[in-house]
């Protein structure tokens, strides 16, 4: 299992990460993280409430496009705010337009938020998004416990609620998933590479977004579900500067016969 940061939203988050370094994690940060499900669906029919209070279902938000779906809750002190303004930056310098290429849906694991509380989110982190974007692009959804825990299971987001401060004990990051729902991509912390957001957005829409160039360099980069991130793999950067060379030799080499060709053509 590829462990995300976790925390309790209070000096605990320093101990956590000192004792989870040490495979010692107190009962309090045990069976917290993320479980990778990568390739698994979400449940497309799960019912929530959106910033407006409307019922909908997580289906409504898939079909043609890639999802980014980011698990916070709108009180929590610290942690989901990084979370959020992390990615937040990351949709902005990722090369690609929020709501044009991709979406992004921000769902609650607390069963005691409100849309209000859910439309204030929204407000904030699309006002940082800068213009350019509305409200269809990005929501923001609270649900029952039984409907979060379906999503949550679905993404192997694990988390506990801790009772002495009312907060939760969570892991942070953010997981990209295909037009169709299915698990693509895991990304840990609170801040994420635009780079390598853009390259899981245009491999989980099977290539449907992104350039020739983006193409290249999925060939030259793995995914690495242990790190989160896109790795160079040498042996294709080779094969790819070899097939290179030897596409200039022989574009070269057909050039200059074709040039001595055209000289014993002309006339003595």
């Amino acid at each position: 299992m590829a462990q995300a940061p976790i925390s309790t939203q209070d000096d605990n988050s320093n101990v956590a990460h000192i004792a989870q370094q040490k495979g010692a994690l107190p009962a309090l940060f045990q069976g917290v993280g993320i479980q990778q499900h990568l390739g698994a669906q979400i449940p497309l029919d799960a019912t929530f409430k959106d910033e407006t209070g409307k019922d909908v279902k997580l289906g409504d938000y898939f079909g043609k496009k890639p999802v980014v779906l980011i698990l916070a809750y709108y009180k929590c002190p610290m942690l989901c705010s990084l979370v959020l303004s992390g990615a937040t930056n990351a949709f902005k310098s990722s090369g690609f337009q929020l709501g044009n290429q991709f979406e992004a849906l921000t769902v609650s694991f607390s069963p005691t938020e409100t849309p209000e509380m859910a439309a204030a989110a929204q407000k904030q982190y699309l006002h940082q998004y800068g213009a350019g974007i509305d409200t269809a692009d990005w929501h923001f959804l609270v649900g029952q416990q039984s409907q979060i825990e379906r999503l949550t299971n679905a993404v192997g987001f694990e988390y506990k609620y801790n009772p002495a401060n009312g907060q939760y004990v969570h892991a942070a990051g953010i997981t990209v998933l295909t037009p169709e729902g299915k698990i693509s991509k895991y990304f840990y912390g609170v801040k994420f590479e635009p780079r390598d957001l853009h390259l899981a957005l245009v491999q989980s829409s099977t290539n449907h977004i992104g350039s020739i160039t983006d193409a290249v360099l999925l060939f030259c980069c793995s995914y690495d579900p242990a790190t989160g991130k896109y790795h160079a793999v040498i042996t294709r950067v080779i094969d790819l500067a070899c097939g290179f060379t030897v596409l200039v030799l022989g574009l070269g080499i057909f050039f200059l016969y074709r040039s001595a060709g055209k000289n014993n053509a002309q006339p003595a």
